[in-house]
């Protein structure tokens, strides 16, 4: 867990929420567009640009600053280079760049004064009714943070995404390539944009082994953050997703399959797949309450279960629960 702190300990900054990031972006936008001047358009428009490089990248403001905006965006692979590395991005946060680049025909990386860039963000930020410092461009990096681990995009992405240390990819079970967290990272940007799937939980990580039966075959599942899950599918599956050992893939549990049980109660239960952690939010309607659990690497689940049962529990946000779930109710997905 050490070499996650990094990341973990922005989750309670009082960082903006992804709503609160989206109203902080139309805001940029409509003030870039609001200028009557077309030379202070282009102006404003720069800093546009420069905002939705650190809101999907991640990337610190002096790596933005240093790149040259005709060559940085690669529309094809959808990535952006930056010096020292390239990042991952959605197909919507391209088309958003694209958008502002269309206007800088011939643009060339100049010199940009970043205490200007600063006051511009901050004046943005109080015109939405944020703190100036919420509004920083270091707290819009971390914003970014919170908001892949909080989409469930594995900690070692998250790390490499935004330029930390090389994370540990090798664990007990398996080993995770660059070029793993790579493809992980697109396939998250990519249910970022399209939204495919009405499943809050997401897991990536390689088929560790495989028992097969007459019928269906157990799969089981190394996580990037160490975990092992087991999901139950048919053969036919299996065959047809070629499901062998060392692919990857990802696994996906819809909220109301998700058990909880409190942590100090004795484990009785024999669902295959279990993980503890601690209740972050919840959500309680008449008949149903969502809980979100921030599981080991920062990751969260989301439990939706009736609300007569989560008053039983009696558990409340800070509580330390465990969250259960059938190799049955895991959804195996390969590119």
């Amino acid at each position: 867990m050490s070499n996650h702190g990094r990341i973990i300990s922005v989750a309670d900054a009082g960082c903006l929420d992804p709503i609160q990031l989206e109203q902080l972006e139309h805001a940029f936008r409509a003030w870039a567009e609001a200028a009557q001047r077309a030379d202070l358009r282009l102006s404003r428009k720069r800093i546009l640009l420069i905002f939705l490089l650190v809101r999907y990248t991640g990337a610190k403001l002096h790596e933005v600053l240093a790149l040259d905006p005709a060559h940085a965006l690669d529309d094809e692979n959808l990535l952006v280079a930056f010096a020292k590395r390239e990042v991952q991005i959605s197909p919507h946060a391209a088309q958003a760049m694209r958008e502002v680049l269309r206007g800088f025909a011939g643009l060339r990386r100049v010199t940009v004064d970043p205490a200007f860039v600063r006051r511009k963000f901050y004046e943005r930020a109080l015109a939405c009714g944020f703190s100036k410092k919420q509004g920083s461009p270091e707290m819009i990096r971390k914003a970014r943070a919170v908001e892949l681990m909080q989409g469930n995009l594995p900690v070692p992405a998250v790390q490499r995404m935004l330029g930390h240390s090389s994370p540990n990819l090798t664990t007990a079970r398996i080993a995770f390539s660059e070029d793993d967290i790579r493809r992980v990272t697109r396939w998250h940007m990519e249910r970022e944009s399209g939204k495919k799937s009405s499943a809050r939980n997401t897991f990536f990580g390689k088929v560790h082994s495989l028992r097969t039966g007459e019928i269906q075959t157990l799969v089981a599942v190394t996580t990037l953050d160490g975990g092992l899950l087991t999901s139950m599918v048919t053969n036919t599956s299996v065959e047809r997703l070629g499901i062998t050992p060392g692919r990857l893939l990802s696994a996906e549990i819809k909220a109301p399959w998700l058990v909880l049980e409190r942590c100090d109660a004795k484990g009785r239960n024999t669902l295959e797949n279990q993980w503890e952690g601690a209740i972050v939010r919840v959500r309680a309607g008449a008949i149903n309450t969502e809980c979100a659990v921030r599981i080991a690497g920062g990751a969260e689940l989301c439990a939706v279960i009736s609300t007569p049962g989560f008053a039983a529990l009696q558990l409340e946000e800070g509580d330390s629960v465990r969250v259960l779930f059938s190799c049955y109710a895991v959804i195996l997905h390969a590119d």
